[in-house]
């Protein structure tokens, strides 16, 4: 054999050994969730999505939720979980504190698109409420400091009507999930509450509240959808098995997100009109 053939023979045995090597790099991975809804609803929900990238990885994929926004933040930072399901402005938040980075966002089957809204609900038979204005000295429900549509929109969109929340409603809480929200609402605990639009619609699906039982006073503009997110310090070779898992996933049900018709790619860019609203805040 002469120093040419020799020569890459090696170079091509060293290279299917490190192509083997990266492929399995990846013994596991810890993917956590943020608490949109109950922690068991979004678990058993994420189960087909959690199965199939399992499947498609070849390794063992283990989801928890945490149990407030911030949880799932702290995780990222040190480094205890690989990816995450964040809120656009909880993903936010995390960029500017932990070194991750947004990689994927689902296309809704109920939307259609790689957006979402946020809504002020109150109760249907509350016949003294039916705009933002009507919620003077009432009780109201956000969902949690970090929640885009549970939080930053409809505070930027009562500021915007002139409204300061701590001094115009009658009492302001934090219930920390959306459903949680909506249950306040229904059984009178509070007045009015924000909720993600598709998180309503899920909850009337479930019959966990009924068409006939509220009204929408407020609706934000388009909100980008919520991301997949993982840590950079992630090898290269991993990122890229792990973002063509999440591409090849087809009509799969995940958390409060209902039927995901696909995964498409995305990145940090996508969020700066968050950003931009935050600042109003």
């Amino acid at each position: 054999m002469n120093m040419k053939k020799s020569l890459l023979k090696w170079s091509i045995a060293g290279s299917t050994a490190l192509l083997s090597m990266s492929v399995n790099a990846l013994d596991d991975l810890k993917m956590a969730l943020i608490p949109s809804e109950d922690s068991r609803a979004m678990i058993k929900q994420s189960k087909a999505l959690i199965n199939g990238l399992s499947e498609q990885l070849g390794v063992k994929v283990e989801g928890f939720v945490a149990t407030d926004y911030n949880g799932v933040i702290e995780a990222l930072r040190a480094g205890h979980i690989d990816i995450a399901y964040l809120g656009p402005f909880s993903y936010v938040k995390a960029a500017e504190v932990a070194d991750v980075e947004a990689f994927v966002v689902a296309e809704t089957a109920k939307a259609g698109d790689v957006s979402y809204h946020s809504q002020i609900i109150a109760p249907a038979n509350a016949d003294d409420i039916n705009q933002l204005s009507d919620l003077k000295g009432k009780n109201f429900a956000f969902v949690s400091p970090t929640s885009t549509s549970g939080y930053v929109f409809p505070y930027v969109g009562l500021r915007n009507e002139g409204i300061k929340p701590r001094e115009f409603f009658a009492n302001v809480v934090y219930t920390g999930a959306h459903d949680a929200n909506i249950l306040a609402v229904k059984h009178g605990r509070v007045d009015a509450a924000t909720v993600a639009d598709r998180i309503l619609n899920s909850a009337v699906e479930k019959g966990i509240i009924g068409k006939d039982e509220y009204k929408v006073i407020w609706r934000s503009e388009s909100i980008p959808e919520s991301p997949m997110v993982w840590r950079n310090d992630i090898p290269d070779a991993d990122k890229a098995r792990i973002k063509q898992a999440f591409l090849s996933m087809k009509a799969v049900q995940f958390g409060d997100q209902g039927i995901v018709n696909r995964y498409i790619e995305t990145n940090d860019a996508a969020y700066n009109p968050v950003r931009e609203a935050a600042k109003f805040k």
